[in-house]
């Protein structure tokens, strides 16, 4: 199931930071839980037949078949309720992976991090809308890679993948050289305008006539329109007594 980026989780809340906007956060697809309660729905039915079918002198036998089922059930239920407490939340700086019931773990990837982001859909996923993300970041190990069992999958793609360009056309404070570097081969591959592309055209440059007494000086299209006054004489400065304290 999905949850709205605006409604309230009291589990997630102890994982976001202050300010952090939450994108997407959902449950993992139902089909992870399908096998263990469907083991426990035909083991049960086979018990039943059993215990139905062989004679009275075989009850050890029956007993015994009846324990395994409650294993297969106790183990089923486990399973689901790990389920529940598993959560794939993607926020505007991280990507986080909930997931274990007695033992909490939490997998993060910072979104700066993130260079690529692909899914695959099997065909049983396309039949029962899941699908795997692969991410891939910037030369380095990440403890979030793989995310298995997404539900609609293609909502969620474009929502991270928003998130993830808008991001890249940000210069954050603390990227070392070789994620400035990834950033800049981004903007380059993904033809992103210069924001000083043109300005070295002529219509930009401000015509200023020099004084030839003063010696030519370069053109500059940052020259300031009152640049050659800036050394003229600035007149008296006028002389303030001092206030009493």
């Amino acid at each position: 199931m999905a949850r709205t980026p605006t409604s309230p989780n009291r589990e997630l809340d102890r994982y976001l930071l202050d300010g952090e906007r939450l994108v997407t956060a959902v449950h993992q697809h139902w089909g992870k839980v399908a096998e263990p309660v469907g083991s426990a729905l035909g083991a049960g039915a086979l018990v039943l037949w059993v215990d139905a079918s062989i004679p009275a002198r075989f009850g050890l036998v029956s007993t015994i078949l009846w324990w395994a089922w409650f294993v297969v059930v106790g183990r089923a239920a486990y399973k689901v309720a790990e389920w529940r407490h598993d959560w794939f939340v993607a926020t505007d700086k991280r990507l986080l992976l909930f997931y274990g019931f007695v033992t909490r773990k939490v997998s993060m990837m910072p979104l700066s991090k993130v260079t690529d982001m692909s899914y695959t859909r099997s065909i049983p996923g396309r039949l029962l809308g899941y699908g795997r993300f692969v991410m891939e970041s910037a030369g380095h190990d990440q403890a979030l890679r793989e995310v298995h069992w997404v539900p609609d999958p293609d909502t969620s793609y474009r929502a991270i993948c928003t998130e993830i360009f808008r991001l890249s056309n940000r210069r954050l404070p603390g990227m070392d050289a070789a994620e400035l570097h990834d950033l800049a081969a981004y903007e380059a591959a993904a033809h992103l305008p210069s924001p000083y592309a043109g300005w070295e055209d002529e219509r930009h440059a401000t015509a200023i006539p020099v004084d030839p007494s003063r010696g030519a000086r370069e053109e500059s299209i940052y020259r300031s329109p009152e640049d050659d006054l800036r050394d003229a004489d600035t007149g008296p400065i006028r002389y303030l007594p001092p206030r009493d304290r």
